[in-house]
């Protein structure tokens, strides 16, 4: 016991007189990082933004697995982060701006879209790390999630409007750094006949970067 206690304290004042350091222990990651999983934390304050994945639409259909309804080859995003903890765990962003452009609709008696707007935000996005990785989008103080839908119809323009009070559900992924929903429910509360009773939302928006760090950054979630 005496000669290893020796040979220890003989080794601890080797590593002082050479001057070698023990590294200390790698902090946590946050949940939210960017450059790589292992990268910075994203700050609070943050602004996260994303357009939709090239190539692909938003949709809003009348069911859940058919293709009637509307679909926009544009749509952009724009979301501040409000809390940010070590993995694991959740982080959380405020949704501020979804836009919506370049809509065409396929629906009987639609001539065109006209415009489509997102209503009462800010909502709460909630990105968690568990398996699957869940996110979670809410309503804010404003009331509940909104779109109002305006179509041009072979009778004139007509007005949908859609609402969810208790929030749709979607995944992130890493390899692509997409955030994406698919098939989410909004119920019509006003509107003519030719607006379908549900609109089901979809889409999947990537790369998502940090567009408050120098070059932009893109989005890892650990």
């Amino acid at each position: 016991m005496r000669i290893s206690r020796t040979l220890a304290t003989t080794a601890l004042a080797t590593l002082a007189l050479t001057g070698a350091a023990i590294a200390p222990a790698q902090a946590d990651s946050a949940v939210l990082t960017t450059d790589s999983p292992s990268g910075p934390a994203v700050s609070v304050g943050d602004v996260l933004s994303a357009n939709l994945v090239s190539g692909s639409y938003a949709t809003f259909y009348s069911s859940a697995t058919g293709t009637s309804g509307i679909k926009c080859a544009a749509s952009a995003f724009s979301a501040t982060v409000t809390a940010n903890p070590a993995a694991p765990g959740s982080a959380v962003e405020q949704l501020n701006t979804q836009t919506f452009g370049s809509c065409t609709s396929n629906v009987l008696g639609v001539t065109g879209v006209r415009s489509i707007t997102v209503n009462n935000l800010p909502f709460t996005n909630t990105v968690s790390d568990a398996p699957g990785n869940p996110v979670s989008l809410t309503p804010g103080a404003a009331g509940p999630m909104g779109t109002t839908v305006v179509l041009n119809t072979i009778l004139g323009s007509i007005t949908c409007k859609y609402q969810n009070s208790t929030g749709i559900n979607g995944t992130t992924s890493n390899t692509g750094n997409t955030i994406g929903f698919s098939a989410q429910p909004f119920a019509l509360v006003s509107g003519p006949g030719l607006c379908f009773s549900t609109g089901y939302f979809s889409a999947t928006y990537g790369p998502v970067a940090d567009t408050s760090v120098a070059g932009s950054p893109l989005l890892y979630v650990n």
